[in-house]
């Protein structure tokens, strides 16, 4: 019987398949692949992401990514590698997100507060109540006298805040907020050291052209 049958209908020999990805490589480029990966949240992909850390590298930069490992602190992510190692541009697999203004300002008054909070050395973890926050995000805000309008766009922002992994309620207190480390590694220290004339940029934008509904705050205003 001729062999061609079996060439052209059977399966490929294990010599001829792809090696399939261990299991194991998968549960932590998976969970990269949906968002930030924390110690205390998923303690069992974090172990396998430490044990694999040079194949996960590996593996994600071949899709211009780069693996952000904090032992410290307990948390990883993907950063888009802007060029390739020829100096080719790569398109972006992580998309850029345009923040509404609340949201920019916020990150970036509580950015300062954990740089304050550091500096203090007292307890290592960030924590604010809601009134806090408000009364932080008022000061850049048109004065009002409509408080539960005030109080809805902060908590609207609040909230793009946790989804963007920045700040995490806390459970069993309420309107209590932790602000999360990884927030440091988004806002560096040249930023931080501009943050006061980004401030002021901020308190500009809000009484001038905030009317409304949110609008986009762009790079550099």
């Amino acid at each position: 019987m001729s062999n061609t049958g079996h060439r052209n209908g059977a399966a490929a020999t294990p010599s001829e398949a792809a090696p399939p990805q261990p299991a194991s490589l998968s549960e932590p480029l998976i969970a990269l692949f949906k968002g930030v990966v924390y110690r205390d949240e998923q303690p069992q992909v974090w172990q396998s992401l430490l044990r694999l850390e040079t194949r996960v590298r590996e593996y994600v930069a071949v899709l211009g990514l780069q693996l952000h490992v904090d032992e410290g602190e307990g948390f990883a992510f993907l950063r888009q590698l802007p060029l390739t190692a020829e100096g080719k541009e790569l398109p972006r697999l992580i998309p850029q997100r345009q923040l509404p203004y609340t949201v920019s300002l916020l990150l970036a008054l509580l950015r300062k507060r954990l740089a304050e909070h550091d500096a203090s050395g007292g307890d290592p973890r960030l924590i604010l109540t809601k009134e806090q926050i408000v009364e932080a995000v008022r000061v850049f805000l048109p004065a009002t006298t409509d408080e539960v309008r005030l109080h809805r766009r902060v908590e609207t922002a609040l909230n793009r805040a946790v989804e963007l992994g920045f700040v995490r309620r806390l459970k069993g207190q309420a309107d209590a907020y932790e602000v999360r480390r990884i927030l440091a590694s988004f806002v560096d220290a040249q930023w931080l050291s501009e943050l006061e004339e980004r401030l002021a940029a901020y308190r500009e934008y809000g009484e001038q052209a905030f009317h409304g509904a949110d609008q986009p705050l762009q790079d550099g205003d």
